[in-house]
């Protein structure tokens, strides 16, 4: 006797099917969230490339355009999106405007001569071309003087990586493996730093600056982190942490002091939150608009970008596409440098250990 198994296999494509139309959904859902997410930026872009008289014309486009024109005779035409007798839309070059009836004429057919449109042309909306106004990067770039604003950005954000990555390690190493009185309790008392708003130190540390002469120079903005961040730190810890401790008891009985073992075990094992502090650093020295502000007030051939941009507002504000390019170089070198070493970046920071 033939034993059927029909339901047992409709269940399971079923089943597959709806977890098919599960991962739809939620892949549906997370692309919707992530577009509006960069709808912003794509507004940016769009408007970078835009031309002013785009900006000021009513019933333009989002995307970069210029009105459509039509040379005929020697004359340029202005086209509109002209409704036809039959429902459709043609775009029509107008010849004669009337507030009653206007002429038009094709373009793209000239020998099949005037068509006379019924009603206002004010009414009818133009035709636009898609039209990238590229110039206004080069414009901008010249303008800003963008060369050299992103020399002093860069000289100051490297400058800074380079301590925070060398003072992050060195302390959290030390809070890692070694073992000293009320380490716990030190710990916690750096921790507790990333509470103290930075309003409270400005005047203090401002007032040290000026009595050491280090104001309108890059020293207060790059100095300062040689010195660690709690931040940084705490994630240096925490990764190191995960690394067995056995590795560091076999290197010792080979003979390796803790210098040695942290150049050659540690460091080679936790570079991807070193690049994870690296770029959170490089970040908040690229946005950084503060302290620049507060130290280079007075030396324009020293200031980054973040300084320089709002000045660069201030005087072309009529002008939102130019504005929009610069901001748009501005952001181009953290942008980029995020995407290649994504997934490093992530790794080194999920990785780190929280169980610790």
């Amino acid at each position: 006797m033939a034993v059927t198994t029909t339901q047992p296999t409709k269940t399971i494509r079923t089943g597959r099917l709806g977890e098919i139309l599960r991962r739809i959904l939620l892949t549906s859902i997370t692309a919707f969230i992530v577009f509006l997410f960069l709808l912003p930026f794509f507004n940016m872009v769009f408007t970078s490339l835009k031309t002013t008289d785009q900006m000021s014309e009513a019933g333009a486009p989002v995307w970069p355009a210029m009105p459509g024109t039509a040379e005929i005779d020697g004359k340029t035409l202005d086209v509109y999106e002209v409704p036809l007798p039959d429902g459709s839309t043609q775009s029509l070059a107008i010849v004669k405007k009337g507030r009653q009836e206007s002429t038009f004429i094709d373009p793209n057919n000239l020998a099949a001569g005037e068509i006379v449109w019924q009603g206002a042309w004010r009414t009818l909306d133009r035709a636009w071309t898609p039209s990238p106004t590229w110039s206004n990067f080069y414009e901008a770039w010249v303008k800003i003087d963008f060369p050299l604003l992103f020399r002093n950005t860069l000289g100051i954000a490297l400058i800074g990586v380079i301590g925070t990555v060398i003072s992050s390690t060195l302390v959290g190493y030390g809070f890692a493996r070694f073992r000293f009185p009320l380490r716990n309790f030190w710990f916690t008392v750096l921790i507790s730093t990333i509470f103290l708003p930075a309003a409270v130190t400005i005047v203090p540390t401002y007032a040290f600056f000026v009595r050491i002469g280090w104001v309108a120079t890059w020293l207060p903005l790059t100095v300062p982190h040689f010195f660690s961040n709690a931040y940084n730190v705490f994630l240096m810890r925490q990764y190191i942490m995960t690394i067995p401790r056995e590795m560091d008891e076999a290197a010792q009985i080979d003979g390796a002091g803790p210098i040695r073992i942290l150049w050659s075990m540690i460091i080679p094992q936790c570079k991807s939150v070193m690049l994870a502090v690296a770029l959170f650093h490089l970040v908040f020295a690229w946005n950084d608009y503060f302290g620049p502000l507060l130290y280079l007030s007075t030396v324009p051939d020293l200031q980054p970008i973040s300084v320089a941009l709002p000045r660069f507002n201030n005087i072309y504000g009529a002008n939102p596409p130019l504005i929009q390019a610069a901001a748009l170089m501005a952001m181009a070198l953290p942008v980029l440098l995020f995407f290649l070493a994504q997934r490093v970046f992530i790794q080194g920071v999920v990785v780190t250990g929280v169980e610790k």
